[in-house]
């Protein structure tokens, strides 16, 4: 529960200022603009993740943790330096208007909120050392809560800045950062006593180059998820009407979206308690509960009155469109169930120590969200149809695919980088 719990709050952010985006001039193409610039910024941002797994293994001594430290930082500043760059009009019409094809509407706010995002960008790997240091030291309560702290602090920000008329692209872009800024400056407190204690071993020192090659192919897996999601979008984009059904998808995908993280931690659970035998099902069934449960959750929102409520008054969304985001979020109850049932074949292949399986069930999923976005276009399927089938079928072709590697493939002794969802990291 503190797991799902934890990832689910950190995936609450983006619908709370959802509302901040939707109020300003465009309404819910706004929001649209936003959650794709959300989504190539978290593309460029891959590193971030991978590093909490790389910091826990070089970052154990005081000269380890100074260098995580700045070969991290220094990461960051090349990321956002190449999304600066993707800025320029020329690049980022190149990218929103020609590579992804999104209408001219929702272009404009996706470019605007891309370059705003870039000290969000940053913050998000100014605090990843801080959160190594106290998960080595055990201290994932104190970590989780400087994330709850984050969360309240923005659904507190969000209507406080409807109220007060600082609504759009870009005030919903500083609605989201100012609370990561907070929530460093937290972890950093935490992370203190922690960095007192860290031994100083000079002779153990790792280098740059060894910090960042061994995080390297960590990230691979999660490109693959991020690139998905991107295509994904491009295909919904090209279907009819896209500038009315991309605000319904991503409104609906902004409440199934933190269940599927929710679901993801299920590879944690798989770690803790390892099936005893060859026949052991547990986490498989505990998996397909879980995600189903998860998976239901959201369509509470689609019940009568919580509907007008959420999707209408707070999300600004056209009254009209209310059976196409009630479809899209019962479509959506595969989601969830799909994630889990991945999250605990990427378990199992942790837990024997098998990353190439993880790999190769990332690939599995890109190729078949990409398979089936192109086929469900071509064959005439509504575009906010296309998402929930083709996230569906990406995880459930990653799981077999992994289940049918670790089957055949030999045991490797190298780490397994925390997954993503198709819309990118929790962060």
């Amino acid at each position: 529960m503190p797991l799902a719990i934890q990832a689910a709050s950190q995936a609450l952010c983006y619908p709370l200022v959802a509302m901040v985006a939707s109020r300003g001039p465009g309404g819910p193409l706004n929001l649209a603009g936003l959650a794709q610039a959300n989504i190539v910024m978290f593309f460029f941002g891959m590193f971030a993740i991978s590093y909490v797994t790389t910091g826990m293994v070089f970052a154990k001594t005081r000269e380890g943790y100074q260098k995580f430290q700045s070969v991290t930082l220094l990461t960051g500043v090349t990321v956002i330096t190449i999304q600066a760059l993707l800025c320029t009009p020329v690049l980022a019409h190149l990218l929103f208007g020609k590579i992804i094809s999104l209408p001219p509407d929702i272009e404009r706010p996706a470019r605007i909120t891309f370059l705003a995002s870039i000290p969000l960008q940053f913050l998000f790997f100014v605090r990843i050392p801080y959160f190594v240091v106290m998960y080595i030291g055990k201290a994932t309560g104190k970590a989780s809560l400087a994330t709850i702290g984050r969360i309240v602090l923005t659904a507190l920000l969000s209507p406080l800045f409807c109220i007060l008329g600082l609504v759009g692209p870009i005030w919903a872009v500083v609605c989201l950062t100012v609370p990561v800024a907070v929530e460093a400056v937290i972890s950093r407190f935490f992370a203190g006593p922690f960095l007192a204690s860290l031994k100083s071993l000079p002779q153990q020192t790792p280098g740059a180059g060894e910090i960042f090659r061994f995080n390297l192919p960590l990230s691979i897996g999660g490109y693959f998820l991020s690139i998905s999601a991107i295509v994904l979008a491009g295909f919904i984009a090209r279907a009819p009407d896209p500038g009315r059904i991309l605000p319904v998808y991503y409104l609906a995908l902004g409440l199934a979206n933190p269940m599927a993280f929710a679901a993801n931690r299920i590879q944690t659970i798989v770690l803790v308690f390892p099936p005893q035998s060859n026949t052991d099902r547990r986490t498989l069934f505990f998996a397909l509960a879980a995600g189903l449960v998860l998976g239901l959750l959201p369509l509470t929102f689609t019940l009568p009155g919580l509907i007008e409520f959420y999707y209408v008054r707070l999300q600004r969304l056209d009254l009209q469109d209310l059976h196409l985001v009630r479809l899209t979020a019962i479509m959506l109850v595969s989601f969830p169930v799909s994630v889990a049932i991945r999250a605990q074949s990427e378990g199992l292949a942790a837990g024997q120590k098998k990353p190439m399986a993880v790999l190769t069930g990332h690939a599995f999923f890109l190729a078949t969200t990409v398979a089936a976005g192109y086929g469900l276009l071509k064959a005439g399927v509504p575009g906010h149809l296309i998402g929930p089938v083709g996230l569906t079928l990406g995880s459930l072709a990653s799981s077999a695919a992994m289940r049918i590697f670790l089957s055949r493939a030999k045991a490797r002794p190298l780490p397994v980088a925390p997954t993503t969802t198709s819309v990118g990291q929790i962060r």
